[in-house]
């Protein structure tokens, strides 16, 4: 049961191992001009929120060190407060949400979250709020990717980590933009990613991903989306002159042969997650999760082999 002046929240006030995860009481938040609270139903669980709690993102310098770290990215639930100035949505609106705003006290694995407006956008029709929370963070890191990218409808595009939560979507999205992919998967991958439209594979086990992408694109192709965080083996599958983008983190690739490099780096966009919202991409949960075992979420994740998001219910 929802106190009408508190709510419980997973924070982290000592970052650690999955154990640092604290269930606490705090207040409800309250949303200021131009936000909106929302009544959490769901939030993802995202190898982001993973180096939040154990301090990678400080010791990355990406974020500061703080009292209280809150934890969760992707949010889907119901409008239950609008703030001065929001004409956008209303209460009792089922919406989708990014929290794209590290150094905060309270994150998306809580009973209620305040985002700005422009940061939310209605969910996704005929979805459940569990499939809904899966959406935000990893279908707009793709489409952000591919913008990075530039490439036109014909072109060629490497996704590595093709199954994944990110790749998956970039398969998807490339494929509706008239793009040719191949896909970097795992055998047991293969038929998923060719069934989001990739139109060639190659084994995530292969010795030289280069060789095996160009024996079928002659030349090498247009660009590359490292979901995978290859970086330089992804780069060597690309042609003189073509584009990378990296979504992993960490140094991008050296600039070779006339090549584009790019590094994503998300941020909420509402209008673009409302056109995604609106697409009918494929949602994968892997399993639904209450708030009190996110610490059994981060375990999970980190040990691999999910097909799909964990996601946590209030």
């Amino acid at each position: 049961m929802i106190s009408r002046n508190s709510m419980r929240a997973v924070v982290v006030r000592r970052v650690g191992g999955p154990e640092a995860l604290e269930v606490v009481r705090v207040p409800v938040p309250e949303p200021g001009p131009r936000q909106v609270r929302i009544r959490v139903e769901a939030a993802a669980v995202n190898p982001v929120d993973i180096a939040t709690r154990s301090g990678a993102l400080i010791d990355a310098g990406l974020m500061a060190p703080r009292e209280t770290i809150g934890i969760g990215w992707d949010v889907a639930g119901t409008v239950d407060r609008v703030g001065p100035g929001v004409t956008t949505f209303v209460v009792g609106q089922r919406v989708i949400g990014l929290r794209d705003l590290l150094d905060r006290s309270l994150g998306a694995y809580a009973e209620y979250l305040v985002l700005d407006a422009d940061a939310v956008a209605p969910a996704p029709p005929d979805v459940d709020a569990t499939e809904a929370a899966t959406l935000p963070l990893n279908a707009l890191t793709a489409q952000q990717a591919l913008a990075l990218l530039g490439l036109s409808a014909g072109d060629t595009l490497l996704v590595t980590g093709a199954a994944g939560a990110v790749g998956g979507f970039a398969v998807e999205l490339a494929v509706r933009s008239g793009l040719r992919v191949v896909a970097q998967v795992a055998d047991e991958d293969a038929a998923f990613v060719r069934g989001l439209g990739a139109g060639w594979t190659v084994p995530r086990t292969c010795a030289d991903l280069a060789e095996a992408v160009r024996a079928l694109v002659p030349g090498g192709v247009d660009g590359a989306l490292d979901g995978a965080g290859l970086g330089v083996r992804a780069t060597a599958a690309v042609r003189n002159g073509g584009a990378y983008a990296g979504v992993a983190g960490g140094p991008a690739p050296v600039p070779l042969r006339g090549m584009r490099i790019h590094q994503e780096w998300i941020r909420a966009d509402g209008t673009a997650l409302a056109e995604l919202a609106a697409l009918g991409l494929t949602l994968r949960v892997a399993d639904v999760l209450p708030l009190e075992r996110a610490a059994e979420a981060h375990e999970r994740l980190s040990a691999g082999g999910s097909r799909g998001r964990l996601v946590l219910t209030p």
